[in-house]
């Protein structure tokens, strides 16, 4: 018998984890499976000439916060999809390294955007960031307000073997929405003066982005022969990856890119364009690694 992983999510007490709770309550349920909300406690000792642990009272104050905590999200969670099975771990370290263990049995994590001590409404936070790039399975960072029911899955497409992924990851997404799939590959880079320079002309031009057309086309045939009834938008443009893909966010419930494209360094973990959706996308924002 085939053992479902869970989906995991991160909770801090902050409003945008709380709307993560109800996100993943509502994916869980898609997905069939269960819903893990884990909390991890910080017990700061008391900073002298040699480290104290902090005292019972203390400890026992944060404990109760978190249980707390967890109850509420818990009711979040029902609220949200009361057919959801909700289990709940409370813990103490440090909640990104808990979550990336987390992340190996996870089917999938999910995150607020920015923690308690983030800015309102601005760039990821640091938990978020440093989980995207370490965690073994997929991450989706939960920001953005609610989206339409109907609004199509977004996804960046490069030709990269983390592109691919985002790709697989996309259309099962698309699948369990029932929504369409707008599939995004942008080839400009280049300002005028420097197209100039390099001799392409308007033929040249034209050239390449039948090119960028049929290679984009190619990418996903493959998924979308898997995944017959999902309908799909290919979308080509002139521009900067992240500047598309934030752009076009707005109009998407969900925006998947790989950790790396093509142009990526090798040992960097989080690309630029994953990165740029993960502080400043419009709708929750999925990262998917290559296997």
């Amino acid at each position: 018998m085939t053992v479902t992983r869970p989906v995991v999510v991160g909770l801090d007490g902050s409003k945008p984890a709380t709307h993560a709770v109800r996100w993943a309550a509502e994916e869980a349920v898609r997905r069939k499976t269960g819903l893990v909300i884990t909390h991890t406690c910080v017990l700061v000792p008391a900073r002298t000439l040699e480290l104290i642990a902090p005292a019972e009272s203390y400890a026992d104050g944060v404990l109760e916060e978190g249980r707390q905590w967890l109850a509420d999200a818990t009711a979040a969670a029902l609220n949200a999809a009361p057919e959801v099975d909700v289990t709940t771990e409370l813990s103490a370290g440090n909640a990104a390294e808990r979550l990336i263990g987390r992340s190996a049995s996870a089917g999938l994590l999910a995150l607020g955007s920015h923690g308690r001590g983030g800015f309102t409404g601005l760039l990821a936070g640091s938990t978020a960031v440093a989980v995207t790039a370490h965690a073994r399975c997929p991450v989706v960072v939960v920001r953005g307000t609610e989206p339409a029911p109907d609004a199509p899955v977004l996804v960046g497409v490069d030709g990269s073997p983390a592109s691919h992924a985002a790709l697989a990851f996309a259309f099962e997404a698309a699948t369990s929405r029932g929504v369409a799939l707008h599939a995004v590959r942008t080839w400009w880079d280049l300002t005028a003066e420097t197209a100039w320079q390099r001799g392409l002309t308007a033929t040249n031009l034209a050239a390449i982005e039948a090119a960028e057309q049929r290679l984009l086309a190619e990418q996903v045939a493959d998924h979308s022969a898997a995944h017959p009834d999902v309908p799909v938008q290919q979308i080509l443009t002139r521009d900067r990856p992240a500047h598309t893909l934030v752009e076009h966010s707005a109009h998407a419930q969900l925006a998947v890119v790989g950790t790396r494209g093509r142009g990526g360094f090798r040992g960097l973990l989080l690309g630029s364009t994953s990165q740029a959706l993960l502080h400043h996308a419009h709708c929750p924002v999925g990262v998917v690694r290559s296997t």
